[in-house]
């Protein structure tokens, strides 16, 4: 007995607590900004720990004396190279391929009249540029794929006047882009580089059209009414996480269209703050978010219940991108700024809804998007 009692008074020495679980640290965050009154691609990097700062910056263009204008600014799916836009050309832009970690250039192809947002499919093949043309003459314009291997425009597609906000659906088989002067939204099919389907989101008119109309570019009409001002003035088209929803944002009336892809139709219209502009959602498909540039803020919208639940003050005026970390934990958006002032990165924590950091960048802060995470366990 003596040898049993023991035996477990030694077993009992020899087990020791479990040691203390330490907090999982938190990865640096890094994000691409181009800021397109000086030139400039900034590299942000962001930690709970320091805040924002930038990192790295070089300057993109091939001007002497003026502005390129870096506009529309893309990461590759495989994270390996950097996809930019210079909409100052003379008159014609570019789209540069740029060697996210050496910053050297490996590309670039001129495209149309002041080349804007860009994006590329899934699988990093082709990249989707409008040709925004917002100094030219109100004149329909076109959507400019690239094959990226080769940097080469495979095609020019025409669709409607100043189309802006070009995104693809997470299928990577139908692109999307506002025409800001036509009151339209038009969906490319990606598998035969042409229009699919045409709908209208003036305000009151929200409906499919049969094709693109015809506008009287010499009245500046819109699609429908002639001698009409757009009435939405739509800036961008954002497909949902699953890609069954495109949100619009209707800069001049306020308010987001929800589109249902499958009815192509109306499915709801969320009122918005003043001058919303660009958007983005959540990998989860919770949350939309959007800038609004003439309202000094950023509006999150919860989707199920389709009503914004947080709006957050910015530092500085004329709020331009916004893109949202893979975890869904923060949103950065580019700020352009007033006058001398800089541009800013202000980083958004999602779970307090509340401006966490800021980074000071080039002056007209613009196009903006993730690169990777660093660190974190």
């Amino acid at each position: 007995m003596r040898e049993i009692l023991t035996f477990c008074v030694a077993m009992v020495a020899v087990v020791a607590p479990a040691p203390a679980q330490t907090p999982a640290a938190a990865p640096d965050y890094l994000v691409w900004v181009a800021s397109e009154a000086t030139d400039r691609i900034a590299l942000v990097r962001f930690s709970t720990a320091a805040g924002a700062r930038v990192e790295r910056e070089f300057t993109i263009g091939l001007l002497p004396t003026d502005p390129d204008g870096p506009h529309g600014l893309t990461v590759s799916p495989d994270r390996r190279f950097l996809y930019i836009t210079t909409a100052h050309g003379q008159p014609f832009g570019f789209l540069w391929k740029i060697d996210a970690v050496t910053s050297a250039v490996v590309g670039r192809v001129e495209l149309g009249m002041f080349p804007a947002t860009v994006q590329l499919t899934p699988d990093g093949a082709f990249a989707y540029v409008v040709n925004f043309n917002v100094h030219g003459d109100m004149v329909p314009s076109s959507v400019s794929v690239v094959g990226t291997d080769d940097m080469v425009e495979i095609a020019r597609v025409a669709t409607c006047t100043m189309p802006h906000g070009s995104r693809i659906n997470p299928q990577g088989t139908k692109q999307y882009s506002a025409c800001m002067m036509d009151d339209m939204m038009v969906e490319i099919d990606t598998r035969s580089f042409g229009v699919s389907r045409v709908f209208s989101v003036a305000k009151g008119v929200e409906v499919a059209l049969a094709s693109l109309p015809t506008m009287d570019h010499t009245a500046h009409s819109s699609p429908r009414t002639a001698h009409a001002a757009p009435s939405c003035s739509p800036t961008w088209a954002q497909p949902s996480a699953d890609g069954s929803r495109v949100y619009v944002a209707c800069n001049k009336s306020n308010e987001i269209l929800e589109i249902d892809v499958d009815r192509w139709a109306l499915a709801r219209r969320f009122p918005a703050a003043e001058g919303v502009y660009n958007l983005a959602v959540t990998h989860d498909g919770q949350l939309l978010l959007a800038t609004n540039k003439r309202a000094q803020s950023v509006s999150v919208f919860e989707l199920t219940a389709g009503k914004e639940v947080a709006r957050i003050a910015t530092k500085r005026r004329i709020v331009h991108g916004v893109v949202v970390s893979p975890d869904d934990r923060y949103a950065f958006v580019s700020v352009e700024g007033i006058g001398s002032q800089p541009g800013t990165v202000e980083v958004i924590d999602l779970r307090t809804r509340a401006a966490v950091a800021a980074a000071d960048v080039g002056q007209m802060a613009g196009g903006i998007d993730f690169w990777k995470t660093e660190g974190g366990h």
